[in-house]
């Protein structure tokens, strides 16, 4: 069953939203911990796309290796806002806000956008940090802006559009892959920190995220991981 982004969006808030309903503090921290380990082991995939072909791990290839794209134009609005002296970024429009907020889950969704752009960007290599320069629009900013830490040319910028353009779909996982890996990952990190408290957790989200898609939409997600 091919699920796109408002799925992913929600199972993740929903997990949240439970691990906090449940264990206070102690589920905030755990829901950051889990994000957190799910953005570094994007950023390993990523990592090892480039080294398979022949690609170092460099800002540039950081931003080509993506394993995601909207589920249809217009759906997000990003770009860069500078190339040099450093690397800054926008996010205009977000699809992932536009999910929290069409099932009121903002107030739990938020808590992905705490760390994600620098978890992924520290899997794909140890020695980045993404700084975020403003409040992500979760959390009550006009947009998101982000900072690289490195610059990149007008000339690199174009060998990224090059490149974006040559690996094409390759990399790309779609949203029945992704819902599976927050699940299996955010999941996991819930029943470590937090116990049984975290089993009961993953189960209401998955029960909340079952009723709200329908069965499918959960089937769909059992055995990828």
């Amino acid at each position: 069953m091919p699920l796109t982004i408002e799925h992913h969006a929600v199972m993740f808030a929903l997990l949240a939203k439970h691990a906090i309903e449940i264990s206070g503090e102690k589920g905030k921290e755990a829901i950051l911990a889990g994000m957190t380990r799910y953005g570094n082991e994007r950023g390993r995939r990523m990592a090892l796309n480039a080294l398979e072909r022949g690609d170092k791990l460099t800002v540039l290839n950081s931003q080509a290796y993506g394993e995601w794209k909207p589920d249809f134009p217009g759906q997000m609005e990003f770009g860069i806002t500078c190339g040099t002296p450093i690397l800054h970024t926008y996010i205009a429009k977000c699809a992932w806000c536009d999910a929290w907020a069409k099932h009121g889950l903002t107030e739990y969704g938020k808590y992905y956008c705490c760390n994600i752009d620098n978890a992924w960007f520290q899997g794909f290599n140890p020695e980045f940090t993404c700084t975020q320069l403003n409040p992500p629009m979760s959390w009550g900013g006009d947009c998101c802006r982000f900072s690289w830490g490195e610059g990149l040319t007008h000339k690199q910028i174009k060998a990224l559009n090059k490149k974006k353009k040559s690996l094409g779909n390759a990399c790309i996982k779609d949203f029945t892959f992704h819902t599976a890996h927050i699940l299996h990952t955010v999941g996991d990190v819930l029943m470590e920190e937090l116990g049984n408290d975290g089993a009961m957790a993953v189960s209401l989200a998955r029960s909340d995220y079952s009723d709200m898609f329908g069965k499918d939409a959960l089937d769909c997600l059992d055995g990828i991981f």
